[in-house]
């Protein structure tokens, strides 16, 4: 297969995905450089691409934190084994959305051919090629990549596609209600087609269609992909068919972060399945150990992690990553979890679900599951006070807990401390210490 260009869309400010998405108060963190299994979603994306061929990749950014944070990731893609080149800023004031940026990006890099566009806010596993012979099989102007998925699951939160009987689509509704998108199964005799929003196009097709003036005029105030630009195109009877793939993990806030992490954690996205290396020890369960922090000795017990997980004072597994340096105490459960570089876990922890980000500090005792953690964040449990976190809490970047807290489904933004004369209700987020005195 003739290598295919891709065109990386990289546009929000990740407001659902917040404290995610913030490494500081007022500091955006773009979507594309969060961390999951040890790298960033831009480059999980870049070599899961290049391992299937794609050697050109093209970044169609809107603001600051998304250009200068993929360019410091990424830089001209070498490292990666791709040549990469950026959008202009100058282009971001006429940036009125993603079909916008996707269409001035032919115009600006003169692209033809077949391109995919994908963004860079999600984990995928698909095949580029099964999906490029369809979509030149079928002749058409573009192909979205589609996944199945139950009426509950896709109501509010995915657009929904529907096709005629020559596979074309016809229409699309977009985060229908659990009503409709029920109505929409039962017409459908199954499962709901949504758009994941990866779509192979036809560069000189969308070009012509750009150039219309209807089309122009539409653009100057919004041109989305999902909502815009797939509705116009089917409208003007340009070909629009559809290609199931394998798996799309949202990462749109942190309960889909959290479940899309234990996926892949447990090898259910086969491209993002690499995650050895040369220092990597491989145990049963699917757990990957850095060799750094199996040969360090706790303060407590003077032994090694592997001298505890031999003597079962800690039990890690099923499916858990531990990077490099990390102090784990006897004692401790982990499960399921993710844990950085140069983490610290107290004696007696139990984490299960767990996003623990670099340079976290868990004391003695405390109880998390299903939890994200962002970096430098010192949890002070004691184990007389233990901690506890569930039902999918977040705690942004430099977050400190003291003894005897407990949250549940709590969003917590970066560098606020939470103390332990604190009655926060489940479900809410701090911003800023005004909402924490609202709960004291």
């Amino acid at each position: 297969m003739k290598s295919i260009p891709a065109i990386a869309l990289a546009g929000g400010q990740g407001l659902r995905a917040r404290p995610l998405t913030l490494s500081a108060p007022g500091c955006v963190r773009s979507k594309a450089v969060l961390r999951i299994a040890g790298r960033t979603l831009i480059e999980w994306a870049v070599e899961s691409l290049r391992g299937q061929g794609v050697r050109e990749l093209f970044v169609a950014a809107n603001g600051n934190a998304n250009r200068s944070q993929i360019q410091a990731t990424v830089g001209d893609g070498r490292r990666l084994g791709v040549a990469v080149q950026y959008s202009r800023s100058r282009f971001d004031h006429d940036n009125t959305g993603s079909g916008q940026a996707t269409l001035h990006s032919l115009e600006h890099w003169d692209l033809s051919g077949p391109a995919l566009v994908f963004p860079t806010d999600s984990v995928f596993d698909f095949d580029l090629a099964a999906m490029a012979r369809a979509h030149r099989e079928a002749g058409a102007a573009v192909t979205v990549a589609t996944v199945p998925r139950p009426p509950a699951e896709a109501a509010g939160k995915y657009g929904v596609l529907r096709r005629d009987t020559r596979g074309m689509v016809t229409n699309f509704v977009e985060k229908p209600t659990p009503a409709v998108a029920g109505i929409l199964a039962d017409r459908a005799s199954g499962g709901l087609e949504t758009n994941a929003g990866m779509y192979l196009i036809d560069c000189d097709l969308l070009r012509t269609a750009a150039r219309e003036p209807a089309l122009r005029d539409t653009a100057r105030n919004r041109l989305d992909w999902g909502t815009d630009l797939l509705p116009w195109l089917v409208s003007r009877g340009f070909r629009v068919t559809s290609h199931p793939i394998t798996k799309f993990g949202d990462l749109g806030n942190p309960r889909d972060y959290l479940q899309t992490l234990r996926e892949v954690l447990r090898d259910g996205y086969p491209l993002l399945s690499d995650r050895n290396g040369p220092e990597v020890e491989i145990f049963p369960g699917g757990v990957r150990i850095h060799e750094s922090s199996l040969c360090l000795k706790d303060e407590i017990s003077g032994k090694t992690l592997a001298e505890k997980m031999s003597d079962g004072t800690v039990l890690i597994g099923p499916h858990v990553r531990i990077g490099r340096a990390v102090e784990i105490g006897p004692g401790t459960v982990l499960a399921d979890s993710d844990i950085g570089d140069g983490v610290d876990i107290g004696p007696g922890s139990v984490l299960r679900g767990v996003s623990c980000g670099d340079h976290s500090i868990i004391g003695p005792g405390a109880m998390i599951t299903d939890a994200f953690l962002g970096e430098m964040v010192r949890i002070r449990s004691a184990p007389d006070r233990p901690v506890t976190l569930a039902d999918f809490c977040a705690l942004g970047d430099e977050v400190d807990v003291h003894a005897g807290v407990g949250l549940r489904g709590v969003n917590v933004f970066p560098r606020l401390t939470v103390t332990a004369d604190a009655r926060i209700p489940p479900g809410v987020s701090l911003a800023d210490s005004r909402d924490l005195l609202r709960w004291r």
